[in-house]
């Protein structure tokens, strides 16, 4: 998982079908994403934003340091 390599993002807990991601990296942030299949755009480009946010970048900046 990109997320945890990057910024230290480890999975709390699990409730149905989500998944509870929680960091302390430059404070502490939660975030909840879908576990399982694949997620929609809409989904993905959602969580880039609001972990960017978190971390103070934008969301193109966090996507070019996760995939490049």
């Amino acid at each position: 998982m990109l997320l945890r390599r990057h910024y230290g993002y480890e999975v709390a807990r699990q409730t149905g079908s989500h998944l509870r991601l929680i960091t302390t990296t430059a404070g502490e942030h939660r975030v909840t994403i879908p576990a399982g299949g694949p997620l929609r755009v809409g989904t993905l480009a959602a969580i880039l934003s609001e972990v960017a946010g978190h971390l103070c970048l934008t969301r193109a900046e966090l996507e070019e340091r996760l995939f490049r």
